[in-house]
């Protein structure tokens, strides 16, 4: 096996895949990229058994073969080494030699048979959207996913496919995250998958903007996108999501609509002398202005006051800062909209004018 590339070609490939290779591995194989040269092509492949990564590239001076070859050595020399060299790769016997200009490099080597990879996987349902629409869904809800949580199936975010629409909805039980598009195409039934944290994050990481187009391809088991010369597949978590239809906050009919900046501005002031542990502040809505009261166990207290286009009075509720700050964040709009029932109840963040991207808090007792 061998072949010749510019530094660059083949750098942009080794970024997408390596960050699928965890650096402490149950396997020593998996500390590896499979290195496979095929028809005048190089395919890339990290893995850590739940995710893996594929990108593809073309090169010349191709001899067909395959390796694994140890994934972050290989990709700290290519990043090291000077812009527009031209890097030469060859097998010999169980070694794989690398040069480019004056550098040399001898790399250990495990067989390609040691590898493994997920399979063809069981095509249940196929999806076509927007690289950038497909990224927007997930970075306004990833935040919201669990962390270690016992709840496994919170460590994630649910992919829920129904007739033109896909939603993605991610919560760690105090918040929830949802962001939906409209499809071309509809859907033969209604599917819900989990992908797991780390698979979403290196999927967030993969998209670029632009106007290109990702397929989604729904399996049993398993989520496959395809991007240009990457493929990502990921396994699924197998387990039941919570209805989260019936966390979003019926009849809040009490309602503050207020520009989203001043609003973000005067919690992270309010922020700064919230208790430590909890995070909290109390929102108390008044015809035409909310009010946010923050204290902690030094009994210091921070107090803004926000104009609202509302009519409520007397009601208080309090709720994480850390939360509404995060929920404001992924709003794109102007102004963002209040929506609450009572002091016990949930809030409802979302855009003013804008029903696709909605936000619910649970309140804390202050």
């Amino acid at each position: 096996m061998q072949f010749s590339i510019q530094r660059e070609a083949l750098l942009k490939p080794l970024q997408q895949v390596v960050g699928v290779v965890e650096r402490r591995q149950t396997l020593p194989v998996l500390a590896n990229l499979l290195v496979r040269v095929a028809e005048g092509r190089l395919s890339l492949t990290g893995t850590d058994l739940e995710v893996e990564m594929v990108a593809t590239t073309a090169v010349e001076q191709a001899g067909e073969g395959e390796i694994t070859i140890p994934a972050r050595k290989l990709f700290d020399i290519v990043r090291a080494l000077p812009d527009g060299v031209r890097i030469d790769l060859r097998l010999n016997s169980d070694r794989v030699a690398l040069s480019a200009g004056r550098s040399r490099f001898t790399l250990a080597t495990l067989p390609a048979s040691e590898f493994p990879t997920i399979d063809e996987i069981e095509l249940v349902e196929r999806v076509s959207l927007p690289e950038e629409v497909l990224r927007d869904l997930m970075e306004r809800t990833a935040f919201a996913m669990a962390n270690q949580d016992v709840r496994y199936y919170l460590n994630g975010m649910l992919l829920d496919l129904q007739e033109h629409t896909l939603r993605c909805v991610a919560t760690d039980g105090h918040r929830l995250a949802l962001k939906e598009t409209q499809l071309e195409s509809k859907v033969a039934a209604r599917r819900q998958i989990i992908i797991p944290r780390k698979g979403v994050n290196e999927l967030v990481g993969l998209f670029e903007t632009g106007d290109g187009q990702v397929e989604l391809e729904f399996g049993r088991n398993h989520l496959r996108v395809r991007r240009g010369d990457v493929v990502f597949t990921s396994k699924l978590i197998d387990g039941r999501f919570p209805d989260y239809e019936a966390v979003i906050p019926l009849g809040a009919d009490k309602r503050a609509t207020l520009d989203r900046e001043v609003l973000r501005g005067a919690l992270q002031r309010a922020a700064i002398l919230s208790n430590e542990k909890y995070r909290g502040v109390k929102l108390e809505l008044s015809p035409g202005k909310l009010r946010i009261v923050a204290h902690n166990p030094e009994q210091e207290e921070a107090v803004e006051e926000v104009e609202a286009d509302t009519v409520v009075s007397d009601l208080a509720v309090g709720f994480n800062v850390g939360y509404l700050l995060d929920a404001l964040s992924a709003l794109r709009g102007e102004r963002a909209r209040l929506n609450l029932r009572d002091a016990q109840s949930s809030c409802l963040v979302q855009e003013d004018d804008n029903d696709q991207s909605r936000h619910v808090i649970m309140p804390l007792r202050l």
